[in-house]
């Protein structure tokens, strides 16, 4: 069971995981630390256990490991023994004859295992077996042990949920037996089919014990990779696929299943299961008696979970029976008891499999006993609940009513999403009969019911989308009321999402449409959207006189939330110098948190913290983002936008500050959508970068996600180009550059904010390459390096000032193009403009502040100062950056403090490579490895002198230190 996309979707942090623990490089080539332990993975059926090991055997192959896949299979009490062991030695006497040859020698118990030897038929008593089991085992250990002599080994045990006795107990004997050389055992099964008497139940308890065995288990795919996957799988099928294809039923239905989502695919999303899958959900019922069955299939017309007083009441067994039915049930993994009370079907697809088993009408008398059990007792379950029977019930006026109620219910508790389908639902119910004037009335209240929920739950496109279909379809002579009420909606919708909307016609006309005595709430709703419309164009006296009314309207109703809104649209800035608004945001704040409006009150402080950054207020600003972040995981909504948005702005703040610590702790983010994920994983890797981890893959392993969010490359993008430049790979640099600067100029517009960050921190890493350059590519490097400078630096008569940060970066973005240069040979600065452009970022990062790029700063100037004789003045500034490195635990800086002291500055004319005889000479005994005194004795010269030719020689040939000089030398035929 495996997914057929010829890319693996969903499972790069799975595979990373799978190739850790079992010893094999990264996808970098880098080597794991310690040996590799064997692994038990376990997941469910179709889970994508097998596609996860292809790819896992891939890897072992490219790092020249030898993969040995066995299979075990369903033989049922049949089962042959040893039957994937048997798979596994075919493959060795295949590929290592002379290997099997030996080892059989040694210990001839291995030739019973030999497939020729079995279908020739040797002695298979229970004796003879027993006799020679311990032999056996020996021999496949000493096999193994042989086999990776040649080349380390990774054998692969498939299935073992199936596997014979035999099977198991050799397992058991190879986990216990340490090996000498390389050899690694990944044994997989299905965790949903171990059912309480399962054989391997107990096996799994004794090897996961085991210090040299680790259980890794394989979980369901996020509903992002199923649509990641559904979209490949739909591309290979391109033209069997119909228009309309429902990718969401499939990510609900799938369950995160990748055999289900190829099943549901390839069916192309129709109503009912596939036969065959259907078949295959259906076999483990075969087991049930009738009492248990009939209880699986009054729990299926109650969708994936039931409780246990509604069953009861729907049932209609006495307890006892139905108790007996749900331990059957229970015993054979098709319901899962919870701590709650209630029942949960294994997988949801097992229970559409028993539910569309149910003839038309046994499905009907189900859903009515439902709907009566419901109706008189709805403790025993809920309205959405009720509304579902009722619909499937043919009782169109009760699944109405009651779908309305079950979307106010989950708007009143959190639940946008759930309160969104429940109006939608309801919506298609109303459009579908002929309706009166009231309808229609209702119909619109629904649709703005509907676009709030879709909105907070971060479908505003979606929201967006049906109040415009709705307002199409009105008739011309319709109501300006409802006209209005849509188009208010659209107004709305239209901030939370980029866009092509032209907002301004919308409003004008909203407000054209709105009749005098339209209803003071929607006139106050409209007056407000107006207003921020109004703002956002920099209107601001009309947008004022709008806001105005709509709040007077809103309190005067007593609509508190609504005035809270309006109050933080007034308050703000919107283009204008942001001191004189910082207290009326204050005041706005201070008003949505005494009414509880949480929305308005996260905007107002988020707001409020983007005026005092732009005020040059930065405590101010960290202090009030930290109260924000709070705030939303104290009110249980961490992840909506303002709340996200403030959880970032405070992390930002804690790095800047040199917190990191507390900055880390804030990535560490359980349950957060995948959808935000990737940002908040980029300031992790740019953290853990900086205290000297290799994290430049993962940094380029988050480019798919810029698409649904391009702030993530403002920081994934650093880390690449900085793991770019430490391994002195130029061209890396620029085309993550390249690549960072294209998304976020296509997201944010030609001035970005982060472009002249992005640019400084490009230069320096191609700055730390240029001193181990021949002298011919110094050119073309510099070509790009000015390229970078001229792209990232702020035209000249820019409007808009830069503050603190910009200020800070547009200094550095300066002095690392002409350390480049300078670095370079190539248009030399004058050394005193040099050194105080590094001033000048100096104070700029003191007034940032940002301790760590202050730091680096600081140790730039420096080498500066070092290579034109000041010391003392680099020695006091290599001394303050290492305090911080040390208080940081940046590693990577406190390595290149190090090395401060030999670093190699650039020569004048840039390096020759004509060497005189004699350091030709000293540079073939520095190849051979020879120290300085050596040198010297061997050729009755002093140490002194040889350090000055040594000297000469490394800034001839433009090398960093004497490895890299050696290694010109062969390069050009210097030293043989």
């Amino acid at each position: 069971m495996a997914q057929s996309a010829e890319r693996l979707v969903g499972r790069d942090a799975d595979l990373e995981t799978l190739t850790g623990l079992v010893g094999l490089p990264g996808p970098d080539g880098t080597a794991q630390h310690g040996e590799g332990k064997h692994v038990l993975l376990a997941g469910d059926a179709g889970v994508g256990k097998t596609r996860i090991l292809r790819e896992l055997c891939a890897r072992a192959a490219a790092a020249g490991r030898q993969a040995l896949v066995g299979h075990c299979l369903d033989f049922g009490d049949s089962a042959e023994a040893y039957l994937p062991f048997t798979e596994i030695l075919d493959s060795i006497a295949t590929a290592l004859p002379d290997v099997v040859a030996q080892v059989a020698d040694v210990h001839p118990a291995l030739l019973r295992m030999a497939p020729v030897a079995r279908a020739l038929g040797g002695a298979d008593t229970a004796a003879q077996e027993a006799l020679d089991r311990g032999n056996l085992f020996a021999a496949i250990h000493a096999l193994l042990e042989r086999a990776a002599e040649k080349a380390p080994v990774l054998v692969v045990v498939e299935d073992t949920h199936w596997a014979d006795q035999s099977t198991r107990d050799l397992l058991t004997f190879l986990f216990t037996r340490p090996f000498d050389g390389p050899v690694t055992i990944v044994a997989s099964y299905r965790a949903d089919d171990l059912h309480r008497r399962h054989p391997l139940r107990r096996q799994l308890a004794e090897w996961t014990r085991l210090p040299s065995v680790e259980r890794f288990h394989l979980g369901r795919l996020s509903d992002d990779d199923v649509r990641i996957l559904v979209g490949e799988l739909a591309g290979e099928l391109a033209g069997e696929i119909a228009d309309g294809f429902d990718v969401e039923s499939v990510v609900r239905r799938a369950d995160g299943n990748a055999f289900f989502v190829e099943e549901l695919v390839q069916a192309a999303g129709a109503d009912e299961l596939p036969w065959d899958l259907a078949d295959l959900l259906l076999i483990r019922l075969e087991q049930l008696d009738a009492t248990a069955r009939e209880v699986v299939d009054t729990a299926s017309a109650a969708g994936r979970d039931v409780s246990d007083e509604l069953l009861e009441a729907v049932a209609g067994l006495d307890r006892a029976t139905l108790d007996s039915g749900l331990r059957q049930a229970i015993e054979r993994a098709i319901l899962v008891p919870r701590e709650d009370g209630y029942y949960v079907f294994r997988h949801a697809l097992l229970g559409e499999a028993v539910y569309d088993d149910l003839l038309p009408g046994e499905r009907v008398r189900l859903h009515q006993r439902y709907v009566e059990a419901l109706s008189s007792d709805l403790s025993t379950g809920s309205a959405a609940g009720l509304a579902r029977h009722a619909r499937l019930a043919g009782d169109h006026e009760t699944a109405l009513s009651a779908g309305i109620a079950a979307g106010d219910e989950a708007a009143a508790t959190g639940g946008p999403d759930e309160a969104s389908q429940h109006y939608q639902q309801a919506i298609a119910l109303l459009a579908g009969r002929a309706g009166s004037d009231q309808d229609t009335q209702r119909l619109v209240d629904l649709v703005v019911k509907a676009s709030d929920a879709m909105v907070a739950a971060g479908h505003a496109d979606r929201a967006g989308k049906l109040a415009r279909e709705q307002r199409e379809s009105l008739p011309a002579d319709a109501p300006g009321l409802w006209r209005a009420q849509l188009l208010t909606v659209e107004i709305e919708t239209s901030f939370a999402y980029v866009n092509d909307v032209r907002v301004g016609e919308l409003a004008e006309a909203a407000m054209a449409a709105l009749p005098d005595d339209a209803p003071p709430i929607v006139r106050a709703r409209l007056l407000a959207a107006y207003a921020r419309e109004l703002m956002i164009a920099r209107r601001h006296d009309a947008a004022e006189a709008a806001g105005r009314e709509a709040l007077a309207l809103a309190e005067e109703h007593g609509r508190t939330g609504l005035a809270a809104e309006v109050a933080v649209t007034l308050a703000g800035s919107w283009g204008r110098p942001p001191e004189p608004y910082i207290e009326p945001l204050r005041m706005a704040v201070a008003r949505a948190a005494k009414v509880g409006a949480l929305h308005p009150e996260l905007r107002g402080r988020i707001q409020l913290g983007f005026a005092l950054d732009a005020a040059d207020r930065l405590e101010e600003a960290g202090e009030n983002y930290r109260s924000a972040y709070e705030l939303g995981v104290e009110r249980g909504v961490p992840w909506a936008p303002y709340a996200f948005d403030a959880r970032i702005a405070w992390l930002d703040h804690l790095h800047a500050t040199g917190r990191w610590d507390e900055a880390l702790a804030l990535t560490d983010a359980y349950g957060i959508p995948p959808a935000l994920w990737p940002w908040l994983e980029s300031k992790r890797l740019m953290i853990e970068q900086a205290r000297g981890a290799d994290v430049g893959a993962e940094a380029r392993r988050l480019r798919p996600s810029w698409k649904q969010e391009v702030a993530t490359a403002s920081e994934s993008v650093p880390v690449e180009i900085r793991a770019a430049g430490a391994r002195g790979d130029v061209d890396a640099v620029v085309e993550a550059y390249d690549a960072g600067v294209g998304a976020l100029t296509a997201g944010w517009g030609q001035w970005f904010g982060a472009h002249a960050r992005l640019s400084a921190i490009a230069l320096g890493a191609i700055g730390s390459v240029i001193p181990a350059l021949p002298v011919g590519e110094r050119l073309q490097v510099m070509a790009q390096v000015d390229r970078i400078l001229e792209a990232g630096s702020r035209p000249v008569g820019s409007k808009r000032p830069w503050g603190l940060e910009g200020q800070a970066w547009s200094a550095r973005l300066r002095a690392e193009g002409l350390r480049a240069h300078w670095l370079a040979g190539i248009t030399v600065p004058d050394r005193a403009e040099l050194v105080e452009a590094w001033r000048e970022t100096v104070t700029a990062f003191q007034a940032f502040p940002h301790v760590h790029e202050l730091a680096w700063s600081r140790v730039r100037l420096a080498e500066i100062l070092r290579a034109g004789g000041d010391t003392a003045g680099a020695r006091e500034l290599a001394d303050q950056a290492r305090e911080t490195a040390k208080r940081l635990g940046a590693q990577p800086l406190l390595d290149h403090l190090l090395t401060l002291g030999t670093t190699p500055q650039r020569s004048a004319s840039g390096p020759s490579g004509d060497l005189t005889a004699r350091e030709s000479e000293i540079l073939a005994l520095v190849a051979a490895g020879r120290s300085n005194g050596e040198i010297g004795k061997q050729l009755f010269i002093s140490t002194k002198t040889v350090s000055v030719h040594v000297s000469n020689i490394l800034a001839k040939l433009g090398a960093s230190g004497r490895t890299e000089a050696a290694a010109i030398g062969r390069r050009r035929g210097l030293v043989e």
